[in-house]
């Protein structure tokens, strides 16, 4: 037993060799508990998915995420109590362990926030609630600001040892100053409100802002974002965007057709009332049609000084609007319209043109 008794006469800060190194048996011992039941978390949660439970594995997953650190914070805490240390010492490691605590339990809550977003997210899915999947980043940026917020207040009432009330109040002050600095961002967060509350868009409906055109991917405090169809993110702050002009293509009824056909000003009245008669027989109960809203074919047009032709209006209105189904029942239309007329012998009008003389004043009055 010499070697025992040599090697508790090493001492370190004042604690023999055995408390130092129980102290560190425990962080070790905190670390592999927490690695493994990070292990069997991921593992639980794998099989919740597998079962059609899948809130119940995003919370496995986010307590995964926590307790490999949980275990050395344990760890640390009872490995110091194994050490011999003064007062002052004391209230120190004890402050550090408080906070090391309070971060734990807020990353714990943190993540959790993951749970609640899921469960939002399934639920709008299911239901069919846009409105929820819109507010879904707002709640989940909410609790987690409300966890930062929280945690932040403990840990400044840890390290001051001051009673909550107080360091409310000594933050009042450097709030109203923050307050004024951030009118933007208040405005933002009161035109996201505004959006909520009158609901021009939902997520995912096309919509047109500013000239820019494309679907939308998130409503948050500040800002929209609006990918455009040319595959760019515009994002677009609720301030402003409270007051704008917005156009929702997703929520179209259906998609208008209006195109001027325009004949060859020599065309007789009999090919005139054949292209009429063409154009209608394709048009009458066609894809997409409803019988509100039949197609509309008229001339309404004869030549004149400005204009050498004779123009014949095509008008229709194709359901549901599915943009790509329109485009394909568009071009049977003008393919049939191509075909028929050069079967009928009935020409387009040519472009116009125009003579300039080189020498307009020398002409004769």
């Amino acid at each position: 037993m010499d070697w025992w008794n040599k090697l508790n006469s090493i001492t370190i800060g004042g604690n023999e060799l055995w408390r130092v190194l129980a102290l560190f048996f425990s962080l070790l011992i905190g670390l592999i508990l927490g690695r493994i039941a990070r292990f069997a978390l991921l593992r639980s949660a794998s099989a919740m998915e597998a079962r059609n439970r899948p809130t119940t594995g995003v919370a496995f997953r986010a307590f995964a995420k926590v307790i490999t650190f949980a275990g050395f914070v344990v760890g640390l805490q009872i490995g110091v109590a194994f050490l011999t240390i003064d007062h002052d010492v004391s209230a120190l490691i004890e402050t550090v362990v408080g906070v090391l605590l309070t971060l734990t339990v807020a990353f714990a809550a943190y993540s959790l926030v993951d749970v609640v977003d899921d469960w939002m997210l399934r639920t709008a899915h299911s239901g069919g609630d846009s409105l929820s999947e819109m507010i879904r980043p707002m709640v989940r940026t909410s609790l987690r600001i409300t966890v930062a917020v929280l945690a932040f207040l403990q840990i400044a009432q840890l390290l001051t040892d001051k009673p909550l009330t107080s360091i409310i109040a000594g933050l009042g002050v450097g709030g109203l100053a923050i307050a004024l600095a951030a009118q933007d961002a208040v405005k933002n967060f009161f035109g996201s409100l505004v959006i909520f509350a009158d609901k021009p868009f939902q997520l995912g409906e096309r919509v047109v802002i500013d000239g820019f055109d494309g679907p939308v991917e998130e409503v948050g405090f500040r800002s929209t974002r609006i990918r455009t169809l040319e595959g760019h993110q515009v994002t677009v702050p609720n301030g402003e965007l409270a007051n704008k002009t917005i156009q929702n293509i997703g929520r179209r009824p259906h998609i208008r057709y209006r195109s001027d056909i325009a004949l060859a000003s020599d065309t007789t009245f009999a090919k005139v009332e054949c292209a009429l008669e063409i154009i209608r027989s394709f048009l009458k109960d066609h894809e997409g049609m409803k019988p509100s809203l039949p197609p509309r074919v008229w001339l309404s047009e004869l030549p004149k000084v400005e204009s050498t032709a004779l123009k014949i209006v095509v008008s229709f209105w194709y359901h549901p609007p599915e943009y790509w189904r329109y485009m394909e029942f568009c071009e049977r239309f003008n393919l049939h319209i191509l075909k028929s007329f050069e079967a009928e012998g009935i020409k387009f009008a040519s472009a116009a043109q125009t003579v300039h003389f080189a020498n307009a004043k020398a002409l004769p009055n």
